[in-house]
């Protein structure tokens, strides 16, 4: 039987790491922190999380609760410790960090097939008959071990940027000025709610938009292609020691699943309104009314002594944001155990190299999982690693793995990222979260019939589990 090598301590690393050794697999999982960092990690810990503490809607017939469910009907070893170490969050799974990431630790420690290395990997062996790799490194990976990739490759890496929320300590809110609330009454009220009148929206949207940004860094900027705006990493970071001329930069390309805030509000006044801010759903009790905007705090973790403030990624300086963030009502004596932040993120063109079994197309006994596959969340970075995991065990042990279905959750955004996109329709390959888009659609003659969306979804997912359920059940 084939060792199986697994880098990255990240999400998708331990998942794939604790599924191949439950299939009876020897493992080595490698991870460079704490002798090298990165640019946004704390901590030298397995499954930090970076940015916020939520894995998404829990609500049933939902996209991510369909990934979910498939994850856990799968034995998603690190879905369970996040069920475990769940904190309250309306119709969210959202997890106290810190017992999060002790658990996950647990629980790579408590099996004996996982031999852990603490050291960075600069190499890559697609030709050694005794090894399959996992790389699980995330959207931080290392400038060398990138550069390593890229070589395999021959391909350039795509980058956009991804943003941190800041984090509030509880003690320092106002709470005579803000209200408990989920949207719509949806689960249990475990949202603090900082309404905001006209007046003082007008006031908190100027300070924004007029608010100092931090200067991206020179190995955060991206160089100025004709075509993509996407660089190789071979030349764009001054860290890798290249001699080749850096091209001119451009402003960062951000990724618009997660824009920061204050690019969000220069889109327009009511931007925010309609995004992170949209009032709808929650009534503040004192005045029976929603409020004209609001921005909600969610619990960090079980002590319930800090929370973030969702939705609220920024690339401002922490002075600017001390100023601009304690103009929202019941913050104004606000002490932030965090400031929001902003990182380069970096995956690769996953349609034109990796196979439907996330293998290398050219390198079959490599395989990408997580944030470096074109997934994006922390939910399907879990899941992309429970698959690749799956798969290398498979192919360890001698047998050719077969893709997880595609009316599947789990298959259909393997499918996605998997398969070149129309380039009449789309300039570049962004990376996706589970949404029912990626999912086949019903038949046109069922969509006529149903009308409601809800049930549309339900039918969807029903298709789905089935499907999953079905594939878990093959023969090995």
């Amino acid at each position: 039987m084939k060792k199986i090598k697994v880098i990255g301590g990240g999400l998708a690393g331990p998942e794939a790491a604790l599924q191949a050794a439950a299939l009876g697999c020897e493992v080595a999982l490698y991870e460079m922190r704490p002798h090298r960092s990165t640019e946004a990690h704390q901590t030298a810990d397995f499954a930090e999380l970076v940015c916020s503490n939520s894995l998404k809607s829990e609500s049933e017939n939902t996209a991510p609760w369909l990934l979910k469910q498939e994850m856990r009907r799968a034995g998603s070893f690190l879905l369970a410790e996040a069920d475990a170490s769940a904190v309250p969050a309306g119709h969210a799974l959202a997890v106290d960090r810190i017992e999060f990431s002790r658990r996950v630790a647990a629980r790579i420690a408590a099996q004996p097939r996982i031999t852990i290395l603490r050291e960075e990997v600069a190499t890559l062996d697609p030709t050694g008959p005794e090894i399959l790799t996992v790389l699980a490194t995330g959207p931080l990976t290392s400038p060398t071990l990138a550069a390593e990739l890229q070589r395999l490759t021959g391909s350039d890496h795509l980058a956009f940027y991804d943003s941190i929320s800041p984090i509030v300590d509880a003690s320092t809110i106002d709470m005579s000025r803000v209200f408990f609330a989920a949207r719509y009454d949806k689960g249990s009220a475990d949202y603090i709610n900082c309404p905001f009148t006209k007046e003082e929206y007008d006031r908190f949207l100027d300070a924004l938009t007029a608010a100092e940004s931090v200067p991206a860094k020179p190995w955060e900027q991206l160089p100025n292609h004709e075509n993509l705006g996407a660089p190789s990493l071979a030349v764009s970071s001054p860290r890798m020691g290249s001699t080749t001329p850096e091209p001119a930069l451009e402003k960062p390309h951000f990724f618009e699943g997660c824009l920061p805030i204050e690019e969000t509000a220069r889109r327009g006044r009511d931007t925010l309104r309609f995004g992170p801010m949209k009032p709808v759903g929650l009534t503040d009790p004192r005045t029976g009314r929603w409020p004209y905007a609001v921005v909600q705090l969610r619990q960090e973790n079980l002590r319930a002594d800090s929370y973030n403030l969702v939705g609220f990624q920024n690339h401002l300086k922490f002075g600017e944001q001390a100023r601009v963030l304690r103009l929202i009502p019941g913050l104004e004596n606000a002490t932030f155990l965090r400031y929001g932040q902003i990182h380069r993120n970096t995956y690769i063109d996953a349609p034109n190299l990796l196979t439907e079994t996330l293998q290398l197309r050219a390198h079959p006994s490599i395989l990408i999982a997580g944030q470096l596959s074109g997934v994006e969340g922390y939910t399907e970075s879990i899941a992309s690693g429970l698959l690749a995991g799956r798969y290398a065990a498979a192919l360890a042990q001698g047998h050719a793995p077969t893709p997880a279905p595609r009316a599947s959750a789990n298959g259909s955004l393997s499918y996605y990222i998997t398969h070149a996109l129309n380039p009449e329709k789309h300039k570049r390959f962004q990376p996706a979260n589970i949404t029912f888009d990626l999912l086949p659609p019903l038949e046109e003659d069922l969509r006529r019939r149903i009308r409601d969306k809800k049930e549309r979804h339900r039918i969807q997912c029903d298709r789905a589990l089935a499907a999953w359920i079905a594939w878990l059940n093959q023969p090995a």
